[in-house]
């Protein structure tokens, strides 16, 4: 397969599912696409390894197909912040934004700065991209590279706001206090006393069978899970 988009859309088509489509639409994508499989996808990504060429000219298509396997082999590290811009704009549903452009941007050096704007935005999927490329910063990144008092002033934010948020955003912000609950041991205390405060989240998942997690049984669930883990290094 050779790394050019016309090659690269050809395979993407003869790969399509119309069953995966159906279910895609479900969570929010549209035309164009062609319901590829994610492991499909991977495999795709697995040859093309890094190509932040391609990977631009594969997002700019608007298929969703598409766009989903150019995170895969974005460089995030030659990424500008204006190819950030881009992309959380032309991110038209949760599946590009939250996974797509969030996971891409928490490999850049630029995530938190970006990320922070994006939180404040007054957009529904610009927030949700934001608290979710934390989430990803979190899991994957020393405590020490986090600023403890924005944390803790992004967890009363939550507390006070998540129940009066658009759609999405509540469900970032809910994986926002689980991720820091679980990850973060400086406000794991603080995290789920939040969590308990805010109860249970309400979020339309369409016509799907998603639903969204009790941050306390999470918290509880993860931290287990974490101590676990320690004691069998």
């Amino acid at each position: 397969m050779k790394n050019d988009v016309t090659n690269i859309m050809l395979e993407l088509q003869n790969l399509g599912n119309e069953q995966i489509k159906k279910i895609y639409i479900k969570h929010g994508a549209k035309e164009p696409l062609f319901g590829v499989k994610t492991g499909d996808l991977k495999s795709i990504a697995n040859i093309i390894k890094k190509d932040y060429e391609l990977s631009m000219k594969l997002y700019e298509t608007g298929n969703y197909d598409a766009m989903y396997l150019a995170g895969m082999i974005a460089d995030s590290k030659q990424m500008t912040k204006e190819d950030f811009e881009n992309w959380i704009e032309k991110a038209y549903c949760h599946g590009l934004s939250d996974y797509t452009v969030a996971g891409t941007l928490a490999k850049s050096d630029l995530a938190q700065e970006i990320a922070d704007e994006w939180i404040h935005s007054k957009k529904e999927l610009y927030q949700s991209s934001g608290w979710t490329c934390y989430c990803n910063l979190l899991k994957e990144q020393d405590n020490d590279k986090f600023n403890i008092e924005k944390i803790r002033r992004y967890l009363s934010y939550i507390e006070h706001n998540i129940h009066n948020s658009a759609n999405r955003v509540r469900y970032a912000m809910n994986n926002f206090v689980i991720t820091v609950g679980i990850f973060y041991t400086p406000l794991q205390k603080e995290a789920l006393e939040i969590a308990e405060n805010i109860g249970e989240v309400y979020v339309d998942m369409g016509e799907t069978n998603c639903k969204t997690p009790l941050a306390t049984a999470y918290i509880k669930k993860g931290i287990a899970k974490m101590q676990r883990k320690d004691v069998n290094q």
